[in-house]
């Protein structure tokens, strides 16, 4: 067998860290999603609005803005093997508050926080990438990121029926705290079966912790102009619960939008206080990198990552709605968008380790734009079968992009790899709260024609990448450096 050629038939070495951590990221999926094949049932029972019920959608991905950022900090710090294990137990505890909520508000703090456990996905990148080489990094990711993304797509395809097995109005409450159970319970599992490394390897750990480093002052203003949408994606969340469903008043958004803003002041303070020696006494140019690069990753995981969190929560209702199908049919039907992730991250990452970085994300974000564009044109009129074909082509494109992108996000600065892991998944949970917001205010069809402006926009940025060559350099303990081939 060729040494770039994965054994996914072995549990031993590598293979089996592999496997053991998509599992953790399915089942952080598992739980995350598992709202949305129930909604319908959800609805019925907390006697919600659908305006309720678009907030519920925008809520459940606005925490792991915050919560991606700070989880590839920690993992960075103290290794993916605590901070994963951490993240699953503490994640099952908004599972069963949403579980026995019997209000919209309840129901509405359960989900934010269960947003929460949507970070994971920084922690596996992480543990892939101290246990692969880079020749096979891209098509390692891709298959964590893929099989582990499909938690939702199985949380669609079983949890209706999870639920009828229980029976009743209360069938969906034991079909999501299930989710939870599973979730502390892979947690001790987890932790008891994996390392950090393989044996005799060091763990690289930032210099600093509380911001990202960055090796210029050009680097310093574009982290700082990076940052800006996430608080704005908060501010947007916080504007829809004050004036889409008047669960806060205009006083404490108010409040909320200074604190935002005071938020922001204190992370560029802390971000200053990290990165001050680069305006003074520049790092060697071995040790710089291009945060460029990471904004145009951000803006590609806006896109796609973005759009798959968006139309994994809706489209289970949209294809209710359009073809007045039954909450299971349609959950299953709308399952198959997700179901994609089994083959479609993997292969993006096996197209960018053999055909190159760029000109594979390039070749995506084309795809991603026109599938977007196909789906607007879904009408009731469609045969059914050609809809659902559609959202999975369209889900191809969306999901190989995903790992072609983290594909690349490791090859940038290994010892910085969670919080560049962690900015770049909060992007796509920016881009998931915007996509929400925007199907809050217009029709389906716009919806998706909006998603394809931006991915044209993302063929835009892509432009400007460059395609990573060369060598990390990495400082030892013992302040020697340690260069490792990314070619």
């Amino acid at each position: 067998m060729s040494s770039d050629t994965l054994n996914l038939f072995s549990f031993r070495g590598k293979t089996k860290i592999l496997h053991l951590t998509w599992v953790a990221f399915f089942i952080s999926f598992f739980a995350w999603f598992s709202h949305a094949p129930l909604l319908m049932a959800i609805a019925d029972s907390l006697s919600l609005t659908p305006d309720q019920v678009k907030t519920l959608l925008i809520l459940n991905v606005a925490l792991t803005i915050p919560a991606r950022i700070v989880i590839g900090m920690l993992t960075d710090k103290y290794g993916p093997r605590l901070t994963y294990s951490l993240l699953l137990a503490v994640g099952s505890v908004p599972c069963f508050i949403f579980a026995l909520a019997d209000s919209f508000a309840q129901a509405a703090v359960g989900r934010f926080l269960l947003g929460f456990i949507g970070a994971g996905f920084v922690v596996g990148i992480r543990m892939v990438s101290e246990w692969f080489p880079a020749r096979q990094l891209g098509t390692a990711e891709g298959i964590y990121g893929g099989w582990g993304n499909f938690g939702s797509a199985a949380a669609a395809m079983t949890l209706p029926t999870v639920a009828l097995i229980f029976g009743g109005d209360d069938g969906w409450r034991y079909a999501i705290g299930l989710t939870g159970v599973i979730a502390l319970v892979y947690s001790f599992i987890y932790y008891a079966t994996v390392t950090d490394t393989p044996k005799g390897s060091t763990y690289f750990k930032p210099k600093k912790i509380g911001a990202m480093e960055v090796t210029s002052t050009g680097d310093f203003v574009l982290l700082l102009v990076m940052k800006l949408p996430m608080y704005a994606a908060l501010a947007l969340l916080t504007w829809k619960l004050s004036s889409g469903v008047n669960m806060i008043s205009s006083f404490w958004a108010t409040v909320i939008y200074c604190g935002l803003g005071l938020l922001y002041l204190l992370d560029a303070r802390k971000t200053w206080s990290i990165n001050r020696e680069v305006f003074t006494n520049p790092p060697a140019p071995i040790h710089r990198y291009k945060f460029k690069q990471v904004a145009v990753l951000n803006l590609l995981y806006f896109a796609t990552f973005g759009s798959e969190l968006a139309v994994v929560s809706m489209l289970p209702l949209f294809f209710s709605e359009t073809f007045e199908l039954d909450p299971v049919k349609a959950g299953l039907l709308a399952s198959g968008y997700a179901f994609m992730n089994l083959v479609s991250r993997p292969a993006g990452g096996l197209f960018s380790d053999r055909y190159g970085r760029k000109s594979t994300l390039l070749i995506l974000v084309v795809g991603l734009a026109l599938g977007y564009f196909t789906m607007s044109q879904i009408n009731a009129q469609w045969p059914l079968y050609l809809a659902v074909c559609a959202a999975m082509a369209c889900s191809f494109f969306v999901q190989a992009g995903e790992g072609a992108v983290f594909a690349v996000v490791p090859l940038i600065k290994r010892r910085l790899t969670g919080q560049i892991a962690g900015m770049t998944g909060a992007y796509g949970n920016v881009g998931a709260v915007f996509y929400l917001t925007v199907l809050s205010l217009v029709s389906y069809q716009v919806f998706f024609l909006v998603i394809a402006a931006t991915a044209v926009l993302g063929f835009a940025v892509t432009l400007l990448m460059e395609e990573p060559e060369g060598h990390m350099a990495e400082v030892l303990p013992d302040g020697s450096v340690s260069l490792i081939d990314v070619a």
